[in-house]
């Protein structure tokens, strides 16, 4: 009885991050998850796209949830249907798009459902909405609608016509201002490593 209690509380310190309690607050989520920090930080470094863009970004495309997908489709009203794209995870990027990324970064081993290649995902795909469609890289608005449409689709202002993705880019471009001024006050979270000692 022991061992098994001791085997499941195991297994859930190895389990993967929670969703963050408070979403809405930049200093609590580092806080629960300091490693996120490192992983945005280093995403910032890399990328040059500020932490509370990233950040306000994977927010509103997932709520922070790493199994995220779109919701299923109906067929006859009441039967689950197909989902409507392959949008998963933190990012909720595309199989297609998520490739692209791979091969381009040479991030082969990526998975969506890692906050870390999320982020830094995230980071690169507003580095290339700065290069491809000359978007500031703190412009949340505008890289959210990049994100969202696609860079062709940006650039042909496909958004215009999607009352509900330039309500989506408001917020977004909301949540990262809260975010940045949050940031300012927050103290830099120290690394906490929790080595798993799962018996693989």
């Amino acid at each position: 009885m022991r061992a098994c209690l001791a085997l499941l509380l195991l297994s859930a310190a190895c389990a993967g991050p929670q969703v963050p309690k408070e979403p809405n607050r930049l200093c609590a989520i580092f806080r629960q998850h300091p490693d996120w920090h490192e992983s945005a930080d280093r995403a910032r470094r890399r990328w040059g796209v500020p932490i509370p863009v990233m950040m306000a970004i994977l927010y509103h495309e997932s709520g922070f949830r790493p199994d995220a997908r779109p919701p299923r489709t109906t067929c006859l009203w009441v039967l689950p249907g197909p989902r409507p794209s392959t949008a998963y995870g933190y990012p909720q990027a595309l199989d297609s798009t998520w490739d692209l990324y791979r091969r381009k970064t040479g991030n082969r081993r990526a998975d969506r459902d890692d906050f870390a290649d999320a982020v830094d995902f995230v980071g690169w795909y507003c580095h290339i909405s700065h290069l491809e469609c000359g978007i500031r890289k703190d412009d949340a608005r505008n890289l959210y609608l990049a994100y969202h449409e696609g860079w062709t689709g940006y650039r042909r202002n496909a958004y215009r016509r999607k009352g509900h993705v330039m309500a989506a880019a408001r917020r977004v471009a909301a949540t990262a201002a809260r975010y940045e001024t949050q940031m300012t006050a927050c103290p830099q979270p120290a690394a906490r490593h929790r080595p798993c000692l799962w018996p693989f």
